[in-house]
């Protein structure tokens, strides 16, 4: 690989880590608009709990009412990228707290993603959510 790749490779390997970074941002703040905004125009969001969500317009009306009942409080990390030119797929790890129908509740899982680069900006053109567990808490944590 020449430098120019080299350096290419690492500035698209952040702006994807940055991708999922700003997700998290977005739900932490309850900006739907702002999550949505991060797919594709034909994305798929797949959370495991209902049928996939076709679309930004998709996502932004489900969180929005998500965003009516719960507070999701989520930490990514441990981001593993695989580029293949202007798409690329990769898995993130999720932390999550939240408070949903008044109980406290703590999970991890991953995100199975794949990503597209859209007029010079990355954006998910899937999301596949796994969560290994998600379960009442006892700590007292309050996502207020």
């Amino acid at each position: 690989m020449s430098l120019e790749a080299d350096v290419r490779a690492l500035l698209d390997r952040e702006a994807i880590r940055d991708l999922a970074r700003r997700y998290a941002h977005c739900v932490w703040q309850q900006d739907a608009a702002g999550a949505s905004a991060l797919f594709a125009d034909d994305a798929e969001m797949d959370t495991g709990d209902r049928p996939p969500l076709r679309g930004p317009e998709a996502v932004r009306k489900a969180y929005e009412a998500l965003f009516e009942t719960a507070r999701l409080r989520p930490m990514v990390h441990n981001h593993v990228i695989e580029l293949d030119g202007d798409a690329a797929s990769g898995t993130c790890y999720l932390d999550l707290s939240a408070v949903m129908g008044g109980s406290d509740r703590v999970g991890s899982g991953y995100y199975r993603d794949r990503y597209v680069r859209v007029g010079g900006e990355w954006k998910f053109q899937s999301r596949k959510l796994t969560m290994c567990y998600f379960v009442e808490s006892s700590t007292g944590f309050s996502a207020s």
